[in-house]
């Protein structure tokens, strides 16, 4: 039987906390580089050598930056191998493979794919190893001489395929000396039961509407069966990744750590730039202290932030994924960000407040998740072909608005629908903070049956299913 990350994660998990809580203090970074380099190698027995690669190289650029301390030449010279390297295994593995394509695309020639498998998680622990070395010259840090300590920071399992993007900055305390206690403990079984909930209830069970519309013979799709399914995928990406990153940082807390959030309810944006504030935001964290602000950030007037802007969304499109599909959308969200900063500039410059700010809130809402939507169908369809054609069906009003399917899928989905967005909003963390301020014993026995109900018929769907892969491994 062949495992995905989520059923070993279930098996994997109880056996590594209880080994974990018996280990001795001094023994637990080990403990934890070992288990890491498991869970890593049970999924990919080759490249976890890829991840012990960058692991190296960026401990010894840093003990060669903290070492000449004095020697500027050298100590730039050990972060730009840092970096060259981090970033030549990301570009080989990731895209080495679209680029020949391209080539042969371009010029007719017949190169053979130099790569047939990308290493799971890649894009995730190089940035995260990488960041160690870029903080360390910069002074933010102190250097860690143990290998074995900066190993587990590398290889902490909770978060090492998916997120959230941890900078060594982030647990630099925590690697050295963490406390744990039963609020922690408990704080972090919530966390983790809510996230799985997330991914196995609602994303398992919505994903499938998006499969089902996306290979549809759009010719036969109403404008109401499209938007139903790229709705579906709207709710799916959302509950499946930041279900993850929810059960990442429960694990987080069950070993001590503290790791940074990642999500806060993106769906209720009003801005595509208030989306990428709230979206993945340990992504947008790292590419605004690594790129945006090395480049100038809007520290160097309006013309040099918009540059800063286009480079740093380009490669934020290039970052998710080799295709042209995630370029354009990385692009796209981009133009929009720099157009609502022009727009707000504008408008502050004859001190006037903008046109969009004067709109009324739902009308804001419906604009921001409108163009999210549109992004989505970018960023998971093949080609830019599919997205347009897609896109197309979405507007194509001067065809069946509605047909027989839309309606089966309001039947059978409707109340998943329903309890999807809602989710997406910050009304259920509302009503248990009402619930836990005015009556506290009654919020603690509802969390307990809350954990026991999610663990339970979490636990059903997994049995009975036979393949439960997150997203965002695959970046």
């Amino acid at each position: 039987m062949v495992f995905s990350s989520l059923t070993f994660l279930y098996i994997f998990l109880p056996i590594v906390l209880i080994l974990y809580y018996l280990v001795p203090d001094r023994f637990r970074n080990f403990f934890i580089l070992i288990s890491g380099l498991f869970f890593y190698a049970w999924g990919e027995p080759i490249y976890v050598f890829v991840m012990i690669a960058s692991t190296l190289i960026d401990y010894f650029a840093g003990l060669v930056i903290f070492r000449f301390g004095h020697k500027q030449h050298i100590r730039k010279l050990a972060l730009l191998v840092s970096v060259v390297m981090n970033l030549s295994l990301l570009g080989f593995f990731k895209y080495s493979n679209f680029i020949v394509e391209n080539i042969n695309a371009v010029f007719g020639t017949q190169f053979g794919a130099p790569t047939t498998l990308l290493p799971i998680g890649i894009s995730f622990f190089t940035f995260q190893s990488m960041s160690y070395t870029i903080d360390l010259y910069r002074g933010n840090i102190d250097v860690q001489k143990n290998p074995i300590t900066f190993a587990a920071f590398v290889t902490l399992f909770p978060q090492i395929v998916a997120g959230p993007i941890v900078r060594y900055a982030d647990i630099a305390a925590e690697l050295n000396e963490r406390k744990l206690n039963t609020d922690t403990l408990w704080e972090g079984v919530l966390q983790f039961v809510t996230g799985l909930g997330k991914k196995v209830l609602i994303a398992n069970n919505i994903g499938p509407v998006w499969d089902a519309v996306k290979a549809m013979d759009l010719h036969s799709v109403s404008v109401a069966t499209a938007w139903l399914g790229i709705g579906a995928y709207t709710l799916q990406i959302y509950f499946d990744f930041s279900g993850y990153s929810d059960m990442a940082i429960g694990l987080g807390k069950m070993l001590g750590f503290h790791f940074p959030k990642n999500f806060n309810y993106p769906y209720m944006s009003k801005s595509i730039s208030e989306f990428w504030r709230r979206w993945h935001m340990t992504l947008s964290e790292w590419f605004k202290s690594y790129v945006y602000f090395p480049l100038g950030g809007s520290r160097k007037g309006l013309p040099r932030t918009i540059l800063n802007l286009a480079i740093v969304w380009l490669l934020t499109g290039i970052w998710h994924g080799a295709s042209w599909n995630f370029i354009l959308w990385g692009v796209l969200y981009g133009v929009i960000i720099i157009l609502e900063k022009l727009v707000k500039e504008w408008s502050k410059r004859r001190n006037r407040t903008s046109i969009p700010e004067r709109l009324p809130s739902f009308l804001k809402h419906l604009y921001a998740m409108i163009l999210v939507m549109l992004g989505w169908v970018l960023f998971d369809t093949d080609t830019l072909g599919q997205a347009f054609s897609y896109i197309g069906k979405m507007f194509s009003f001067g065809s069946a608005l509605t047909d027989d399917y839309a309606r089966y899928l309001l039947v059978n989905y409707g109340i998943l629908f329903v309890i999807a967005i809602i989710g997406c909003t910050v009304f259920p963390k509302w009503c248990a903070e009402q619930c836990k301020k005015k009556m506290p014993a009654v919020f603690n026995c509802m969390e307990i049956i809350f954990m026991m109900l999610v663990m339970l018929v979490a636990t059903a769907y997994l049995v009975d299913a036979g393949y439960n892969p997150f997203l965002y491994f695959n970046f």
